[in-house]
């Protein structure tokens, strides 16, 4: 991961880039086991069918293990959730880009273009829509404060750099964190999949058009 990623990361999280070289600790290696026996039983059978003795047994935890980290299968699956895409938005910002404000554009496209066809959000929308309903209706869940945090500190580069637009680097992330959602979730409903690039197409100009400095007078 580049530095610009960890910092990324870091703004996610609320935490300082773990040291290189550090192993990490066991308590974080049986997590990521968890979820990934989550993921593995959700892409199988579907959230509704699957429960924490379904979760414990396939990832060979016990389900005290498993209660001490989260209540029920919904918070595990928020937490697989959280996981999938904050990794997604981290590797999809490019150190090598020309500017803040086309590494952070490129970044979001990828994201949404990923998103959209992810197996896990497909599964999710077929068959357990429901769960997303609170996170796309009435509150903010961990992967949008961690997204409005990554997007932010792009927006916060770009205008170091000159190549983004002044204002509030957490308004404009609002935007443009709506703007994806809208583009990631809904753009099957309005395009088939051979037209998802040309979908991806208007969201970079929409988004490199919403970013780009005013001129000067």
């Amino acid at each position: 991961m580049s530095q610009r990623s960890s910092d990324f990361a870091s703004a996610a999280t609320g935490t300082d880039p773990a040291p290189t070289g550090r192993p990490a600790p066991a308590n974080a290696i049986g997590e990521q086991r968890i979820l990934d026996a989550a993921y593995e039983l959700l892409l199988a059978i579907g959230m509704r069918r699957m429960t924490m003795a379904d979760i414990a047994r396939h990832a060979e935890v016990s389900r005290a293990t498993l209660y001490r980290r989260w209540p029920n299968v919904q918070a595990v699956v928020a937490a697989l959730m959280t996981r999938e895409w904050t990794t997604a938005l981290v590797s999809a910002f490019q150190p090598d880009a020309v500017d803040g404000r086309a590494r952070l554009v490129e970044g979001v496209v990828e994201v949404v273009a990923k998103t959209r066809t992810h197996p896990l959000m497909r599964k999710i929308i077929e068959l357990d829509p429901e769960f997303l309903t609170p996170y796309l209706l009435e509150r903010r869940g961990s992967s949008t404060v961690a997204h409005l945090a990554l997007v932010a500190e792009g927006i916060k580069a770009g205008q170091a750099d000159g190549s983004i637009r002044a204002g509030d680097p957490d308004w404009l992330s609002r935007q443009i964190i709506l703007v994806s959602l809208a583009s990631a979730v809904s753009g099957p409903v309005l395009a088939t999949a051979d037209e998802y690039p040309r979908l991806d197409d208007e969201l970079r100009t929409m988004l490199t058009r919403y970013l780009v400095p005013d001129p000067t007078p």
